[in-house]
């Protein structure tokens, strides 16, 4: 059961935020991932997949649908990774605004790479991705709904910077474990060159990285979150 504390509090702190998650799981490192951002201290509860224990009463009686990954809060459990990257943003960050904006039409803009992100993201590029994972035969349904997807956001990531603001939202956070590719404008979005002003320091970028001459700081390095 790892625990994740900021370098700031002290290292007997109990995390109060329990993760039930698997390691592989794209879905699940969305929510890792934007744990980190907010610098939360969290504990992680891995299910094992292999063995169906996502399956088994004591987990379905956190998620009917027995998926991960779900959040544990207190007296709080939440299932599906964009429902707990809401209530995450609503419940800690500091600015909730800066990851979902207040105006009607900035909230349309990420509820809508958050629909996708349930939709196609998750029957194109994931489910592609855990069929190469467990060894199962190629999805090629899953793969051309991939590309479909990908090319789209590509043409989109060729006229702006980010999914859907001048800015990071939660719209990259869910789509950032599946969304790169080698396409120019997708790898220009890849968080690890993308960086910007306000983006919680909560690990320190690259020596390398032009954010250092700004005085902003990245995305944690995709080596070290990677899903």
């Amino acid at each position: 059961m790892p625990e994740h504390t900021p370098a700031s509090e002290p290292a007997s702190a109990a995390p109060a935020l329990v993760l039930h998650d698997a390691p592989l799981s794209g879905h699940a490192h969305r929510v890792r991932l934007f744990l980190s951002l907010l610098g939360l201290p969290w504990r992680s509860q891995v299910v094992d997949l292999k063995a169906g224990e996502h399956k088994r009463p004591a987990f379905l009686a956190m998620n009917r649908f027995g998926q991960v990954p779900v959040l544990q809060d207190g007296d709080v459990v939440l299932a599906d990774s964009n429902a707990i990257l809401v209530y995450l943003n609503a419940r800690y960050a500091p600015d909730p605004t800066l990851w979902l904006p207040a105006d009607p039409v900035g909230t349309a803009r990420v509820q809508r790479w958050l629909s996708l992100a349930a939709g196609p993201l998750a029957f194109g590029p994931a489910a592609a991705r855990i069929a190469l994972l467990m060894g199962r035969p190629t999805d090629e349904a899953a793969v051309a709904r991939a590309h479909a997807l990908l090319q789209v956001m590509d043409a989109h990531l060729a006229t702006q910077d980010f999914l859907a603001a001048a800015r990071p939202t939660l719209a990259d956070i869910a789509h950032y474990a599946y969304g790169p590719s080698r396409r120019k404008a997708m790898w220009r979005w890849t968080p690890i060159r993308r960086c910007g002003p306000g983006w919680p320091a909560s690990r320190p970028c690259r020596a390398s990285c032009p954010c250092r001459a700004r005085g902003s700081a990245c995305w944690p390095e995709r080596r070290r979150d990677a899903p």
